[in-house]
């Protein structure tokens, strides 16, 4: 029950902060409407997004602009745009949230230990991260398709071991700033373990920061796996905004088709922007000096 309490005011004290923040309230809007997109796909979807369509004249339905009968348009497969959309955001939503959470929690740790260790471990831990850096995105994830296939499973992956260094980095010198403090000085003192001190007390204060940088995670997520996508690299088994770009790519129609091009990237456009407007709510309680202006 105490567990279930703590939950309920740490729930109720990120609401708080969201709704301190006109930007913040507006993205968590979009970011949730996605999402019940996402969750009830299958039950507004109005067409199967693979299927070939026929217009009430029997014609196969290519190419055609959005009207009362295909509300966002068809593709030069006649599929339904509007359909592909729905199904869409889930494979987003899904890559996006599954890496920006996995990721966070690796640069979570890696900065915590790093930072509150320091010496060969935080040094072994930031030359690690250097080399990381110095791995781009598109090149890797490249690399794995060519090893393993095209798979979602391997884009998440590709994502995940890219994005946790910048979290890591930001995390470990918010650590060496804290592990010095007084509170962190008498756990110690009175016999605290590490895991302890680390766990429940320097992380709770860096929360907002972890809040803001999963914020980030996400949208570069989304970013980077619509990238991916519309190289061509993307999960051929999984519809998503990028894959749609890519299909209209090469079908050689994306000087005429704009529809095709439009609702794709207003949605990528329109997601990721809320989650920046999202992590500005964070970024206020994280800076303080952003509150003085």
């Amino acid at each position: 029950m105490k567990a279930v309490a703590a939950l309920g005011r740490g729930l109720g004290t990120q609401i708080g902060i969201i709704r301190q923040s006109g930007l913040g309230s507006a993205g968590t809007l979009i970011v949730l409407f996605y999402a019940i997109v996402a969750i009830l796909a299958p039950l507004i979807a109005p067409h199967d997004p693979w299927l070939t369509l026929r217009d009430a004249e029997g014609a196969i339905a290519t190419m055609r602009p959005p009207s009362a009968e295909f509300p966002l348009g068809t593709t030069f497969l006649a599929r339904d745009v509007l359909s592909q959309m729905i199904w869409a955001a889930r494979t987003t939503m899904f890559i996006g949230l599954v890496s920006g959470l996995i990721s966070i929690v690796i640069g979570a740790n890696v900065g915590l230990f790093a930072g509150y260790y320091g010496g060969r471990l935080d040094e072994a831990l930031m030359r690690f991260t250097d080399i990381v850096y110095g791995m781009p995105f598109l090149p890797f994830i490249i690399v794995l398709i060519a090893l393993f296939g095209r798979s979602q499973n391997f884009v998440i992956l590709a994502i995940v071991l890219i994005i946790w260094r910048t979290s890591a980095r930001v995390v470990r010198a918010q650590t060496l700033a804290l592990k010095q403090r007084q509170f962190v000085l008498a756990a110690r003192a009175r016999g605290c373990s590490d895991m302890r001190i680390i766990y429940r007390h320097i992380m709770p204060n860096i929360l907002p920061l972890l809040l803001l940088y999963t914020a980030f995670n996400i949208a570069w997520s989304i970013i980077a796996e619509a990238g991916a996508a519309f190289l061509g690299f993307g999960d051929p088994d999984h519809i998503s905004w990028g894959g749609m770009l890519f299909e209209l790519w090469i079908s050689g129609q994306i000087r005429t088709a704009w529809w095709w091009f439009a609702w794709p990237s207003i949605a990528i456009i329109t997601l990721v922007s809320a989650l920046v407007f999202i992590s500005r709510a964070y970024e206020e309680i994280a800076n303080p000096r952003l509150r003085q202006r």
